[in-house]
């Protein structure tokens, strides 16, 4: 297998914030690598395997165009977090590489009709509440909500539907929702035992690392057009913004069928720079299978989300003792960044079936999308990217020329510059803490080792980040929120 370092591959600039990694740097590249960064960025990526793992997609079969590496690009399994392949329908693998092990892990959004003012005094109650509803941290479970085995099969193949449909949700929640929170090809029949065993404890649950939920307020509006389609109307205006994936359930999945991808890899004779890339063509029935349950992952994942949700909701109406739906809390979007979705593409002028791998990238499609919920087609769709616990978050909106650069597709988030153990070595839990009450954040987390994992020097600028979408019009800038609570897992 052939490996290296960012620093040693070539790069040519094509203009501010687009590169190009060419062809012949590795025997085999089918297309060349796209690399959108600011310098400052491209420094950052050249300290890692970044920029070889993207000239490593660029090797899969069927890969049209070029193999993607997004601003808040860092190494990861297989396809570099950041990453983003879209591969021919027919003639084209699907990787479960390209999607990760926590299979859409992704962010919602609501908005509230509060102000900072408004929420202050209640502030530190409100996330202590959230804290006791929401369990969070490594190996987090539920007392209060059970899945037997065909329930969870039911949530596995409907999604957020069916847990609104249990009373976790309002009605209208699922229509702001990515896939509307199902994706129907979805079949629990694929799905190993093991993984069903995991997902029973863990629905509505944040899980741990860098997940978060956060009480945000509106720091700025960029666009505001856009930001009064999404329900943001004015500075000060508190949020709530919730990032997670599918947990156990989702790992496993990618787990066992990264198993069954790395024969399948042997039994096509597919050659690859890496095994972590292992792959099946999406005709087959290991693709196929796998494409069943990792929608079963997906929609997990939506209904984990939904769920978190409505203990929210319920937090706010234990707090201030006053119905839900009295604040707002209406869900702007849920949006995935861990998933591979058959969609059509232009490429070379023809409209293209493909198999999108977005791998630590969001969704980004721009006007008139029917893909995009009805009341906001006029202006595209919003794109979430979290921050780190003490910076910004952002709202942008998706545009039509992200759907000509980069298969409608823009950056999820900061991105990591520094490994979990070298933060653990680097900064201490308790310290970050009293950083961040100093600058009137109130804090609650599982653990003081998480805190350190996720201080904010171990991320990229997501201003930076979403600067590179706008200047480059793939996602365009339309609100940032800085966190005013946060609850870590």
């Amino acid at each position: 297998m052939m490996r290296g370092r960012g620093g040693q591959v070539p790069l040519e600039r094509i203009d501010k914030y687009t590169w190009r990694i060419p062809k012949k740097y590795k025997k085999g590249m089918r297309v060349p690598g796209a690399v959108f960064a600011d310098e400052t960025l491209i420094k950052k990526m050249k300290t890692d395997r970044t920029l070889d793992q993207c000239a490593n997609v660029a090797h899969l079969p069927g890969i049209y165009k070029h193999a993607i590496t997004l601003p808040d690009g860092h190494e990861g399994y297989g396809f570099p977090i950041g990453g983003v392949a879209a591969t021919d329908y027919d003639e084209g693998v699907i990787s479960p590489g390209g999607v990760g092990y926590d299979i859409n892990c992704g962010v919602r959004l609501l908005t509230t009709n509060l102000s900072e003012e408004e929420i202050r005094p209640n502030l530190a109650r409100l996330t202590d509440t959230i804290f006791k509803n929401v369990p969070c941290g490594l190996g987090s479970r539920r007392r209060d909500f059970h899945l037997s085995s065909h329930e969870l099969e039911r949530l596995a193949a409907e999604g957020v539907p069916w847990i609104v449909d249990q009373g976790l949700g309002w009605p209208e929640d699922a229509k702001h929702c990515e896939e509307e929170g199902c994706m129907e090809i979805a079949n629990p029949d694929k799905v190993s035992s093991t993984a069903k065993r995991r997902g029973l404890t863990q629905c509505g649950t944040l899980g741990s690392g860098n997940h978060f939920l956060e009480i945000q307020k509106v720091d700025k509006i960029y666009d505001p057009k856009a930001a009064k389609t999404f329900g943001i109307t004015e500075k000060g205006q508190v949020t709530v913004m919730i990032h997670c994936g599918s947990r156990g359930f989702g790992h496993q999945i990618c787990s066992d069928y990264l198993r069954i991808m790395e024969h399948a890899v042997h039994k096509y004779n597919i050659t690859l720079p890496d095994r972590e890339l292992a792959c099946a063509p999406g005709t087959t029935k290991e693709a196929e299978d796998y494409y069943q349950a990792m929608a079963c992952a997906v929609n997990y994942a939506f209904a984990n989300r939904q769920s978190i949700t409505h203990w929210v909701r319920e937090s706010f109406e234990q707090v201030f003792n006053t119905p839900a739906d009295k604040f707002g809390l209406r869900l702007v979007y849920d949006v995935a960044h861990n998933i591979a979705k058959v969609e059509e593409h232009k490429v070379d002028g023809k409209q293209r079936k493909v198999w999108t791998h977005r791998k630590g990238a969001t969704r980004s499609f721009g006007p008139g999308r029917e893909e995009v919920p009805a009341d906001y087609r006029a202006v595209g769709q919003p794109v979430l990217i979290p921050g780190s616990m003490g910076t910004g978050s952002w709202v942008l909106v998706g545009t039509s020329k992200a759907m000509e650069v980069s298969f409608g597709s823009t950056a999820h988030g900061a991105g990591r510059m520094m490994s979990r153990s070298a933060a653990k070595r680097s900064f201490w839990g308790g310290e970050v803490k009293k950083t961040l009450e100093k600058r009137g954040m109130v804090v609650r987390a599982a653990s003081q080792v998480v805190l350190a994992e996720e201080a904010d020097p171990v991320y990229k600028d997501v201003d930076r980040v979403a600067e590179v979408s706008d200047k480059l019009g793939i996602a365009t800038h339309a609100i940032r929120l800085v966190p005013l609570a946060v609850v870590k897992g």
